[in-house]
């Protein structure tokens, strides 16, 4: 039985993924996902270049790039679809993650 990733990223997602991580300039391990106390809701999604692997991460190979998930961070996220959208306004990534029980005004911060 093949187990469930534990995200799914997009195409649009990966296809920006693998951008960031071309024009970075040295090799990594991928991106590395996590959460951290902030925003007036008090989760906030964080993204970061990984170096190298944790023994401890979740690891997401999708479209030919690595997610790396922060371990601290999984049992928030699990379940979370990645998404690029690019707007008139503003471009981002964007996570669309049923564990939400609800979000701030302007969108930065979560809580679950």
């Amino acid at each position: 039985m093949e187990l469930k990733a534990p995200i799914t990223i997009t195409e649009s997602a990966a296809s920006r993924v693998r951008t960031m991580l071309d024009k970075r300039g040295k090799p990594s391990a991928g991106i590395r996902i996590g959460v951290r106390s902030k925003g007036c809701s008090g989760m906030q999604y964080t993204l970061e270049y990984a170096d190298e692997k944790s023994p401890f991460d979740e690891v997401v190979e999708q479209d030919g790039i690595t997610v790396l998930i922060d371990p601290k961070a999984a049992m928030f996220i699990f379940g979370t679809e990645m998404d690029w959208v690019e707007e008139k306004m503003q471009s981002g990534f964007v996570f669309r993650n049923p564990n939400e029980k609800g979000r701030c005004g302007c969108g930065e911060s979560f809580h679950v």
